[in-house]
């Protein structure tokens, strides 16, 4: 199957094509160019969208910690769960995620992890996004940081744990969030480094010098920014003030106005540059439904106006939708549409070592595209070449 998108501006990594189009063919990127380049012999079995004056072709978004959407949840260990999930986020323009984990006892986590061992392998449709891999958000965490993890299953890190883990999720956890100061912290950072898998410093109590011993070991990445982690002191910059100041930390920001406050998101950027910075949703199951009770990792939460919180007030995640952080970044910063994508698709798809398939519009890459109107509101998502959501149908 074939597709031709055509008359919109084309947001490649480091240049926008004004009218321009995007060829796909067998779920690939074949070509992309000025529309008065297009070869029109070529377009025999190729369905063609004209879009609107004014629309934007997009890379298609990539979301590496988030716990759930549509009455879903990773933990659910279930292949209807995860295709749950894969149905909703187009709707929101992502095309891809990392199922993400969390504290929860040994054995539901790896149920979780067969399970999406076993949806990647088998189930992951075309028309849909893809889970392309696990975020392990938890067990290997600092209590006093737990925030909405429950703190009866944390565990202290532990490379045997771990490569266990890793055998049941079929070798795809490809993130883990990790507290670096706990016993064993530093040397399973190191071996997480080694093994190709990105070791993200969250549910953290660790000071400058133990981020940056961290950061040594091998550490590239903040799991969401400012929660769940010692905040800057003029005397003690925290692991706040070292992840702006380690051009090694990528950091995860939820954009959402509730998370962060819009003046810190903005600090944040403008101290990591649009390098150094990646868009989270961090959403739970309620994402997509309406106000009322909830459950994360088996704790009761009321999610009530754009806000979900355990019954003692801890923010229990989010249900934000990718489009709206990007939105929110506009508002919240100085950035341009452009720089903002690279948050929420180049970066991401960079941290996870997939950027040679996702998180850019080019040739030989898969067909993950995000058509937006003037509004940037979201027309049509396509997920490796399938037409996965279309606006009013």
């Amino acid at each position: 199957m074939s597709i031709l998108l055509k008359n919109a501006d084309v947001y490649l990594e480091n240049e926008i094509i004004q009218n321009g189009y995007v060829l796909t063919a067998d779920g690939k990127i074949t070509e992309v160019g000025p529309l008065d380049q297009l070869d029109e012999h070529k377009l025999q079995d190729v369905e063609v969208i004209e879009l609107e004056a004014g629309t934007k072709i997009v890379p298609g978004f990539v979301d590496v910690h988030i716990h759930g959407a549509g009455g879903a949840d990773t933990m659910d260990g279930t292949p209807e769960a995860l295709q749950t999930m894969a149905h909703y986020l187009p709707k929101e323009g992502t095309t891809s995620f990392l199922a993400t984990t969390m504290t929860q006892e040994k054995g539901n986590i790896v149920q979780a992890l067969r399970n999406a061992a076993a949806y990647q392998e088998k189930d992951n449709g075309r028309a849909e996004a893809q889970v392309i891999g696990v975020h392990l958000e938890g067990p290997f965490i600092n209590p006093s940081k737990k925030g909405a993890q429950p703190e009866e299953h944390i565990l202290e890190p532990s490379i045997e744990v771990f490569k266990e883990w890793q055998k049941e999720a079929g070798n795809s956890i490809k993130l883990v969030t990790v507290a670096p100061e706990m016993p064993n912290g530093m040397e399973f950072v190191k071996y997480l480094a080694e093994n190709n898998v990105t070791a993200s410093i969250g549910h953290t109590s660790a000071n400058y010098e133990q981020v940056k011993e961290a950061v040594e070991a091998g550490a590239t990445q903040v799991t969401h920014l400012f929660n769940g982690m010692q905040g800057m002191h003029h005397r003690e910059p925290g692991t706040a003030g070292a992840a702006l100041l380690f051009d090694e930390l990528k950091v995860e920001l939820i954009s959402d106005g509730i998370h962060v406050r819009p003046e810190m998101i903005d600090l944040a950027v403008r101290l990591k540059g649009t390098d150094g910075a990646l868009l989270i949703t961090d959403s739970m199951r309620a994402k997509c439904l309406k106000n009322g009770n909830y459950e994360l990792g088996g704790q009761p939460v009321i999610v009530e106006d754009g806000k979900a919180t355990l019954h003692d007030g801890t923010l229990a995640g989010s249900i934000l939708k990718m489009i709206d952080s990007v939105k929110n970044m506009l508002k919240f910063t100085s950035l341009d549409l452009q720089e903002v994508i690279k948050l929420a698709s180049v970066n991401p798809a960079k941290q996870i070592r997939m950027f040679d398939s996702k998180g850019s519009i080019a040739s030989g890459k898969d067909a993950d595209l995000v058509v937006l109107d003037k509004e940037n509101d979201i027309d049509m998502t396509i997920c490796r070449g399938r037409i996965a959501y279309k606006k009013g149908e």
